[in-house]
């Protein structure tokens, strides 16, 4: 017999899930609320490839998990292979975007994209999930961390969210940052019997990982340590309090949080976090980002300030199911087209209607009136054309509220749009 073993029914790969209609319309709701609020700050659409060059990733930082283990990656079939990586983040890709083609700066961009990390699947997260981001390169001004905080602000408030806490850190300049590290370094060495064994692994090459520590034996120990943020240089320090500043006259909360590092080698300055509190507190994290001013520098660019923030589309709709905002629109159609005389004018009106702007749907098949109108019914559309030997004879449709208490009314063909399009106007 025949091994029939790979064959299928396939299913999608572990850590990956396919989003189906009517979940995609609020994915397509979410995006376009997104592209609003980017769109009034003047950020464009930026779209890139879903693949780099491995170097591109790696100049994250050697030390991440993303670069070390969880980047999925390849040689692609040149004569000389590419070594390459599915994107495991945004920032990357954007920042070597803005070097190749050398933009005027400001240059502020959004994307929306998917990202691929093997990683353990969890709730809210998978290993190829979708980010909405924002980058903005070209200025070192702190008002412009304000303005980058402020927009993923206002977008958790746009969709609904309140449940929501910034914290803010910062990280000070590379000096500072490296000055820091040595006395972190001595601090974690000295209590590491302390520490849980993955955190102690990381005090040689990445005492700063061991700060932002969920595992319960090390956060003690991360919570002692000594701060960054008491020994900033004069000019990280008015930064950061410039931002403070800038963020409290906007009315935006938010405290300090000194363990807030961020999981990528490329901070400086700024950091931040929004937490949801309808979340557990292990995976609250809804979105976060910080400034990278060396960053341009290490993919091969000219030093160029740049600051930016991503949220995972998947984590930000599991917040709003736990708060109750932001569902799915409740028609995928206005209006759907019943006939039962042979088909022509369900498939005539029905693009004269969406060429006019409305949803419109129709049904197949030469199906009976009684199957059409059950399916009408699932349709979630508010009307229904319906289309009988009668009414084809008189040049006709009848016209059926099917969410509201208005029945239904004979109208000419010719009328029915502008029917249609008053009856929308009005309130179900």
């Amino acid at each position: 017999m025949a091994d029939t073993s790979d064959r299928g029914p396939f299913q999608a790969p572990e850590g990956t899930r396919d989003v189906l209609p009517p979940e995609s319309a609020r994915w397509e709701a979410l995006i376009a609320t997104f592209a609003g609020v980017a769109g009034r700050a003047g950020y464009g659409l930026i779209q890139g490839p879903m693949f780099e060059d491995l170097r591109v990733f790696q100049r994250m930082g050697e030390g991440t998990d993303v670069v070390r283990k969880e980047m999925y990656d390849f040689f692609d079939k040149s004569e000389t292979p590419h070594h390459l990586a599915l994107r495991p983040e945004g920032t990357a890709g954007v920042v070597r975007a803005f070097i190749q083609h050398n933009p005027l700066v400001p240059w502020k961009v959004w994307y929306a994209s998917p990202n691929f990390r093997y990683e353990r699947p969890q709730k809210g997260r998978y290993r190829q999930h979708h980010q909405l981001g924002i980058e903005a390169i070209g200025v070192a001004d702190p008002d412009l961390d304000v303005e980058v905080i402020g927009l993923l602000h206002d977008f958790y408030a746009e969709i609904g969210l309140r449940q929501v806490e910034l914290v803010i850190n910062s990280i000070g300049t590379p000096a500072d940052r490296a000055a820091y590290i040595e006395v972190l370094r001595t601090y974690l060495r000295s209590r590491a019997d302390e520490l849980d064994p993955d955190d102690r692994a990381k005090i040689d090459d990445h005492p700063m990982r061991v700060l932002d520590t969920k595992r319960e034996r090390s956060i003690p120990v991360a919570e002692a340590a000594p701060k960054l943020i008491d020994n900033l240089s004069p000019e990280a320090a008015a930064h950061f309090e410039r931002v403070q500043a800038g963020l409290t006259a906007l009315g935006i909360a938010f405290s300090i949080d000194t363990r807030l590092v961020r999981g990528l080698d490329y901070y400086t300055h700024t950091a931040f976090e929004f937490r949801s509190g309808a979340l557990d507190a292990a995976q609250n994290t809804i979105g976060g980002g910080g400034r990278y001013d060396g960053l341009v520098e290490d993919l091969g660019g000219k030093p160029t300030p740049g600051i930016g923030f991503g949220c995972g589309i998947e984590r930000v709709l599991l917040t709003c199911d736990a708060e109750g905002v932001f569902p799915a629109p409740e028609r995928a159609v206005d209006v759907v087209v019943v006939d039962v005389t042979g088909g022509d004018t369900a498939r005539d009106l029905t693009f004269e209607l969406r060429r006019a702007g409305l949803r419109a749907d129709r049904f197949w098949d030469g199906r009976s009136m009684k199957s059409q109108m059950k399916q009408a019914d699932r349709s979630g559309a508010r009307f229904a054309v319906l289309v009988g030997s009668d009414e084809l004879e008189a040049g006709e449709v009848t016209l059926r509220d099917l969410r509201g208490e208005a029945g239904q009314v004979r109208v000419a063909r010719a009328a029915v749009l502008d029917e249609l399009r008053r009856r929308l106007a009005q309130p179900a």
